[in-house]
């Protein structure tokens, strides 16, 4: 029973071979964009779920008055919440951006890299969290001084892939330690927490360590920078403990902060647990759900083609259908054969799917910026829920195709009543407007999100990074001898014939702040206005002129303001926001205020031009800038085209000033835009996907329209011997196409409207939305349709009438 049934389905695909290939290179074109997709979805479901006690793991948040959340934390908390509370098992503690500095094999003067994923960790790190050690011992990371290198450090430094026992100097802001390696590890594709080398922070509980950052103690409570994670032990009520520990902070002298704890399960630590959900997440849900309903209306699409194609082409098969009902098959037994041709196709399908996803995985994974594939996600539940829609859908769409064409009846279908009628019309059409209406509603997003990310490419950032090289100030050999030679290597810079204006930085555009704080006020200050939030940003006196940032009243700081130390300076400028903030009627009243930073008087003597110091997806920080000499960045204006000459002088003056520090450099405007890498990842995704989703309803619609040409034949030549021209012939062709393409058209941009309209509040700065890109997309779109309907409708007129009358 079942290999005759195999043998007429070989036989029917074999005969109807235009219709075989685009049913199954279109359904492969669907899964296979289904499969990358659910890759990607399935990894972000899956990120930070290899640790072993991710359901008892907590990370505490601060959340300020206004709801907003971080998790940069006083180290001090959680040595006090552990003693307090015994709800707590233990606590750990790391940090990122702290321990930023130059790396170099002990003993070595030179082959000093500038590394950036590193950081200190509490000494339980590797028993906290469940990273892979390859070599060494967990418990060798509770001694200070110790580091854990990922294997791909060890050997890039030590050139093996185990090197326990040798040594690393590490140059930073505490000074220069030497630590001892003990132990490999390495750490999952799918991990948030992404360290190349960890330092212990055992090393900095030794006060002299610190070389005088009092900031950095561990046991403080005023200074946020480090992340603290809590296990909790089993049953207790997180959000119980929540309570208790902003208790502890109001005990402590934390009451008039405006800052309340949260415990956020680090479940849902990289995806948020719904919308509504505000704490701080390292990914981002609404992008995973609209992929995720990309790739479903993708497949759909290519299932709608599937049906509408063996509907329409089955219906020259109801002679068949007859001829099998007369001499005895079951409508069971005709629903069996159907739904064994779809498998058949499905399989095929299928097959065609992986080495297409085999072929355009390199792409995918450049596009998306990981290291996808099937073995990296086959654990995953999303996976398997996407593997059941898979076969699910294909056996419904199969059983559809064989309930209709088994409804036949023998009688009607033997005497052509079948081909003459309308059975399935509707049907078809209702989906080649479904498929078209997705498919534009796909490519208008996607020109609104390039608009989008073009528009905050382009928009006037209020400061210039155009021209504007940046080095990386030096960290190794900050001893006695340095401000000398940072003085020479300025100087030299005065010098040099490119270079128009430079500046000394604790932070740059496109980089962060140097930290935020709050507890400003002014004379006139109302209670709570010592909760709001100002971002800090320590600059030089040429900060200014580098970036080509106006001054809208007061002065700039002069060279002797920026050149005393931290405590001894009374002078701050504040942007536009900052002076809102503070609540000021206008820039002159600020000017020559003075303002209380906590318990320290400041005098504010310029405000500076509201310009755009991060990405346009928020609205721009009240900020307060600080007069340092900071070396964290030296920014350099450059006068000159011949950047291969200006940077190899800059390199020779940089190593003669300041050896043993890695040379490194890039431009600021290339910098600034890498804050827009997820949406031009996400733009490129947009972009494939309507393209994918437009050649596969194209498909279906070129073989509908083949269907309808070979359905009209006789009338088709019937009209040319009547006159008809050419023209009328494709035009009649055509037209109901067409009308089915400009419904999609009214049906898939109101959609796609409202759809971005959401997606653009989440910007603070936005295009507009102008009617010309719908008239764009509605004439491509036209455009393409007509195109495929034309191939064959032109074919029919310019075919011999005499040969049309003879088909039937």
């Amino acid at each position: 029973m079942f290999f005759p049934h195999l043998k007429a389905s070989f036989r029917n695909l074999r005969r109807n071979r235009l219709y075989s290939f685009i049913n199954i290179f279109g359904l492969a074109m669907g899964i296979s964009a289904f499969l990358l997709l659910l890759e990607y979805i399935s990894f972000e479901k899956s990120v930070n779920g290899f640790h072993t006690d991710i359901n008892i793991t907590y990370r505490l948040l601060n959340e300020d008055v206004k709801g907003g959340t971080w998790p940069q934390i006083e180290p001090g908390w959680a040595i006090r919440a552990k003693d307090r509370f015994p709800e707590i098992q233990e606590y750990c503690r790391f940090e990122d951006g702290v321990a930023q500095g130059v790396v170099k094999k002990a003993g070595v003067s030179n082959d000093a890299f500038r590394e950036q994923n590193i950081g200190y960790a509490e000494g339980n790190f590797f028993s906290f969290f469940s990273f892979p050690i390859i070599s060494g011992q967990a418990s060798a990371f509770m001694q200070a001084n110790t580091v854990f290198l990922n294997r791909a450090v060890a050997i890039k430094y030590f050139g093996v892939a185990n090197p326990i026992g040798q040594q690393l100097e590490l140059n930073n802001q505490f000074g220069k330690a030497i630590y001892n390696v003990g132990g490999v590890f390495t750490y999952p594709e799918n991990s948030d927490i992404r360290y190349e080398m960890v330092f212990s922070l055992e090393t900095l509980k030794n006060p002299s360590n610190l070389n005088d950052n009092g900031w950095a103690e561990l046991d403080n409570i005023s200074s946020q920078y480090i992340y603290t994670y809590f296990k909790l032990n089993n049953g207790v009520n997180y959000k119980d403990l929540e309570k208790k520990l902003t208790g502890l902070r109001n005990e402590l002298g934390k009451q008039n902060d405006g800052i309340t704890f949260r415990l956020q399960p680090m479940k849902y630590m990289h995806l948020p647990q719904s919308f509504s959900d505000t704490y701080q997440t390292t990914g981002n849900l609404q992008y995973v759900s609209i992929l995720g309903m990309i790739a479903l209306l993708i497949l759909a699409i290519a299932w709608f083609n599937y049906i509408n194609l063996s509907t329409a082409n089955a219906l020259k098969r109801a002679n068949e259908v007859g001829v099998r009902k007369v001499i005895g098959a079951t409508r069971g037994s005709l629903i069996f054969q159907f739904l064994g041709e779809s498998i058949m196709v499905n399989i095929l399908a299928l097959l065609l799917a992986l080495v297409m996803v085999y072929l355009l995985q390199p792409v995918f994974n450049s596009i998306v910026g990981k290291n996808l594939s099937f073995i990296s996600v086959i654990s995953s539940p999303v996976w398997l829920g996407g593997i059941i829609l898979l076969v699910v859908g294909s056996l419904l769409t199969g059983a559809y195709t064989g309930y209709s064409l088994s409804a036949f009846k023998p009688v009607e279908t033997l005497k052509g009543k079948i081909m003459k009628g309308t059975t399935g019309v509707a049907l078809r059409k209702g989906l080649v407007v479904t498929q078209f209406a997705i498919s534009f509603a796909l490519i208008l997003a996607t020109v609104l999100i390039f608009q989008q990310l073009k528009f905050m490419q382009n928009k006037n950032l209020g400061a210039s990074t155009d021209q504007v090289l940046v080095l990386r100030g030096p960290e190794v050999g900050r001893d006695s001898t340095y401000k000398n030679r940072r003085g020479v290597f300025m100087n030299a810079l005065k010098e040099q014939s490119f270079i128009k204006e430079f500046s000394l930085s604790g932070s740059i555009p496109g980089n962060g702040y140097n930290f935020a704080t709050a507890g400003f006020t002014q004379p006139a200050s109302k209670s709570g206005d010592e909760l709001k939030a100002y971002s800090f940003t320590i600059i030089d006196e040429k900060y200014l002129r580098t970036y080509q940032i106006p001054l809208v009243a007061g002065r700039n700081f002069t060279s002797v303001e920026t050149d005393i130390d931290w405590n001894d300076n009374s002078k701050v400028l504040l942007n536009e926001r900052a002076v809102q903030e503070l609540g000021f009627d206008n820039v002159n009243d600020a000017v020559r205020t003075r303002i209380q930073w906590d318990e320290r008087p400041l005098e504010i003597i310029g405000v500076v031009k509201d310009y755009h110091h991060a990405g346009l997806q928020k609205a721009i920080d009240p900020i307060i800038f600080y007069p340092q000499n900071n070396n964290a960045y030296i920014s350099i204006r450059l006068s000159t085209n011949d950047l291969q000459e200006s940077t190899q002088k800059l390199e020779k003056l940089f190593k003669a000033n300041f050896p043993g520090n890695p040379y490194e450099y890039y431009f600021a405007d290339d910098n600034f835009n890498k804050q827009y890498v997820t949406e031009q990842q996400y733009s490129w995704l947009f972009a494939i996907a309507s393209i994918w989703a437009i050649v596969i309803a194209c498909l279906g619609l070129f073989g509908l329209t083949t269907f309808t040409v070979e359905s009209r034949t006789r009338e088709v030549g019937i009209r040319k011997v009547l006159g008809a021209s050419a023209f009328s012939i494709t035009q009649l062709i055509s037209s109901d196409f067409l009308k089915l393409i400009g419904i999609a058209l009214l049906i898939g941009f109101p959609i796609a409207w409202f759809g971005m309209q959401k997606w653009l509040e989440a910007f603070a700065y936005r295009t507009p939305i102008h009617i010309w890109v719908f008239l764009l997309v509605a004439f491509v779109g036209m455009g393409v349709a007509l195109l495929t309907i034309s191939i064959q409708a032109i074919k029919a007129s310019l075919a011999n009438p005499v040969k049309s009358l003879r088909t039937e």
